[in-house]
C-alpha cells in the first residue's frame, strides 16, 4: 500500500511521511518513509534541475517508491512525479510530465495533500518562495481532478496535523484489513467544523480559522 504525501513547498511533507511511517511501525506494520529525490539531486548538482532534467526527477522518484513498496507493506512517499509534473507545467510551462506522473501515481492507494495553513519556511536550494504555494496547490488539485484521483486535505499543526493525517490512513488500512489493532484514544482529536468538509466554501473557511486570517 502507497500514500502518496502532495502538496506544494513548505506544507510539511517530509515530517508527515516521517511521522506516519514511526506511527505504523509501532503498530507493528514493515512501514517505509521514501524521501524527496529532488532535495537529494540539489544538493549533489548544487543548483535546481533544469527543465530537461525534469523527468529524470519525476523518473527517479518512482523508481524509489516501487523499490520500496517491494521490500515494504506500507510506503509513505514525500512527494510522487506528480508534482514534478506540476513545478514543470508552472515554471518552465511544459505539461508533457503530467500522462506518465499519472499513470505512476495509479499503484498509490491513498493521496494525501498538505495544506496552506503551515507558515513558509527556508529549507534548501529547491524552495522556491511562499509566493508559487498557491498557484501550485490550485494547479495540483485542479490535476488530481482531472485525472480523477480523489484525494484527502490535510491541514493542522504539529500532532495535530500528524493526527489528522493518520485518520485518514488508519480508516483506509482498516477498510483493506491491514489494521485489527484497536484505535487508540491517546492521540489529541481534531474538532470537525461541519458535516460537508469536502465542499470548497467549507474548506476555505477552516483555512482562514487556521491561520487566524481576517
Amino acid at each position: 500500500m502507497i500514500v502518496a504525501l502532495l502538496g506544494a513547498e513548505s506544507t510539511g511533507k517530509t515530517d508527515l511521511a516521517l511521522g506516519l511511517a514511526d506511527r505504523a511501525r509501532a503498530l507493528g506494520l514493515r512501514a517505509h518513509a521514501v524521501q524527496e529525490y529532488l532535495r537529494e539531486f540539489c544538493d549533489r548538482q548544487g543548483r535546481t534541475p533544469r527543465p530537461e532534467e525534469q523527468g529524470h526527477i519525476a523518473e527517479e522518484q518512482t523508481r524509489r517508491i516501487l523499490a520500496a513498496a517491494t521490500a515494504h507493506e506500507l510506503v509513505f512517499a514525500d512527494t510522487t512525479a506528480v508534482m514534478t509534473a506540476v513545478y514543470s507545467d508552472l515554471l518552465f510551462d511544459d505539461p508533457t510530465l503530467y500522462d506518465s506522473a499519472f499513470e505512476a501515481h495509479r499503484r498509490c492507494s491513498l493521496t494525501l495533500v498538505t495544506g496552506l495553513d503551515l507558515p513558509w519556511t527556508p529549507d534548501g536550494i529547491q524552495r522556491d518562495g511562499p509566493h508559487v504555494r498557491t498557484p501550485v496547490d490550485e494547479r495540483l488539485r485542479q490535476r488530481l481532478q482531472a485525472a480523477g484521483v480523489a484525494y484527502s486535505v490535510i491541514y493542522g499543526r504539529d500532532a495535530q496535523r500528524l493526527e489528522a493525517a493518520w485518520r485518514v490512513v488508519e480508516t483506509a488500512l482498516r477498510a483493506k484489513g491491514r489494521l485489527t489493532a484497536p484505535a487508540s484514544d491517546a492521540a489529541p482529536r481534531l474538532r470537525p467544523w461541519c458535516r460537508e468538509c469536502l465542499v470548497p466554501e467549507c474548506e476555505h473557511l477552516l483555512l482562514r480559522r487556521l491561520t487566524d486570517q481576517p
